[in-house]
């Protein structure tokens, strides 16, 4: 499949797909992990311009403060939910 994003929301999508199935990270740990630290607002932004979700993982990640942040995928906050339920993150 060949993505098409930004250079910096193509980074951050590659990211989200080494996030293991049942864990999640902070849009800030993602901005660490693509060694960009003071991008966490621009990692939630990329994360909500996603239109691969849920292949590319988006909802396994959230906000610092341990609510759910957004989900660009259909069915919005309550998929992001249920498809955290479904790979037994505790939420």
């Amino acid at each position: 499949m060949t993505l098409k994003g930004t250079k910096f929301q193509l980074k951050v999508w590659k990211y989200l797909k080494t996030i293991p199935k049942g864990k999640v990270k902070t849009y800030k740990q993602v901005a660490m992990g693509i060694k960009s630290p003071k991008s966490a607002r621009a990692v939630a932004n990329a994360c909500a311009k996603n239109p691969y979700a849920p292949k590319i993982p988006c909802h396994r990640v959230i906000r610092s403060d341990g609510s759910l942040g957004g989900y660009s995928g259909r069915g919005g906050i309550q998929q992001k939910l249920k498809l955290l339920r479904s790979e037994k993150v505790a939420i």
